[in-house]
């Protein structure tokens, strides 16, 4: 098994809130980080899941059930299923103000789910759980190339062959994108829109984002197409990057940047079935950037806001880590031995005024590309210089 990073938050915001909320994608393993986490309390446990509906009827007198349970920790598993919840733990957390009564775990964001409207302010505390990083996949001896092609899923990183690989993320794919998701925001879209439109964003992945051109190809609106997305986003699927902009009257570009969240499903979904053949697909270049970024992502703390910069003119930065308004650096993302910087990232780092500076690329080498430009590896840059930005 692997040790999760996300366990050592689990234990903190427990100690401090009454409720934890474990928010992540399906199958990416917030159950067996809850489970492994609750083994070391010394404390009685009563464990839920609510895909079995045995458990949900122990619900149906939800007070009674918080009554007789105050004095044990209570797990609630996918708790989207059951959204009436949240109204009824408000008046039973204020009831009784423990640390680490409730622990919840959810495949969507709660904001989107139908039927929550209840705001737990002050008393629940969100963790969002990412797929398997570079640096926790090392404790089975996975190398980069390995985690890049197959992505963080434990049962898609594990697999013993790619045969298993690609029939998890098949499934996956048919169970979770085209059908659990209508279910879970309470939405019409049918298997087939739903595939489709995941289709689209995988050719798309780290574009700009265009609501009227993909609603168009789909034959449904503007609005509604701008709706799936943000319930895609909202299921830890897919990640929207904003652009940066202060200034509001300068010629910016906008709108977001789409990816898919996990390597391994953008290439199922495009095709790409063995590592061998990544090298010399067209989504190679697209695909490096976002796992780069969504690994970087992965490592951030919540005051250091992730953006990608490009001006009208074609001055451009794959990722700017920011600080409240201050840029901290400019990332340049290059899927080559021999990166080669355009004129447009020199122009963007006198115009962000940043003191550092990183060209994150294919090779293992560092060296400096000019005198607050560095060139190295993504594990390199995640181990010894993202710390020092974050502080």
């Amino acid at each position: 098994m692997i040790i999760r990073d996300s366990e050592k938050q689990l234990q903190q915001l427990c100690k401090q809130f009454p409720c934890t909320v474990v928010l992540g994608p399906r199958q990416v393993g917030k159950t067996t980080l809850v489970k492994n986490f609750v083994k070391k309390l010394k404390k009685n446990i009563v464990y839920l899941d609510m895909e079995l509906q045995s458990d949900r009827n122990k619900l149906l007198d939800i007070e009674l059930f918080f009554a007789n349970n105050r004095k044990n920790v209570v797990i609630i598993d996918e708790v989207q299923l059951i959204p009436e919840i949240f109204a009824s733990l408000r008046p039973e957390i204020d009831a009784l103000r423990k640390a680490g009564r409730f622990i919840l775990t959810g495949s969507a964001s709660p904001q989107l789910v139908k039927g929550v409207s209840e705001s737990l302010a002050g008393r629940v505390a969100y963790i969002d759980i990412h797929p398997i990083s570079l640096f926790e996949s090392a404790q089975k001896n996975v190398v980069l190339s390995k985690h890049w092609f197959r992505g963080g899923f434990p049962n898609a990183l594990l697999a013993k062959s790619n045969d298993e690989y690609n029939r998890w993320a098949e499934y996956f794919i048919r169970s979770y994108v085209e059908r659990d998701l209508s279910a879970i925001f309470g939405v019409g879209i049918t298997p087939a829109l739903a595939r489709n439109f995941w289709n689209m964003i995988a050719i798309q992945h780290g574009n700009i984002w265009n609501a009227e051109a993909m609603a168009r190809s789909l034959g449904v609106s503007g609005p509604t197409v701008n709706r799936y997305l943000e319930f895609m986003e909202g299921a830890f699927l897919l990640r929207k990057l904003p652009a940066w902009f202060i200034n509001a009257k300068k010629r910016m570009v906008k709108a977001p940047k789409i990816y898919i969240r996990d390597t391994g499903l953008l290439h199922f979904s495009n095709n790409v079935l063995k590592q061998i053949n990544l090298q010399g697909h067209p989504i190679v270049g697209a695909s490096w950037e976002g796992y780069v970024i969504e690994e970087i992502c992965k490592h951030l703390p919540n005051k250091i806001r992730p953006y990608f910069y490009r001006t009208h003119h074609g001055a451009e930065v794959d990722l700017v880590l920011v600080n409240g308004i201050k840029p901290l650096a400019c990332i340049e993302i290059k899927h080559s031995l021999s990166p080669v910087l355009k004129e447009g990232f020199y122009n963007c780092i006198q115009e962000l005024k940043t003191n550092s500076n990183f060209v994150i690329y294919s090779g293992i080498e560092k060296y400096k590309k000019d005198k607050n430009i560095l060139v190295l590896s993504l594990p390199d840059f995640l181990k010894n210089h993202l710390p020092k930005l974050i502080k």
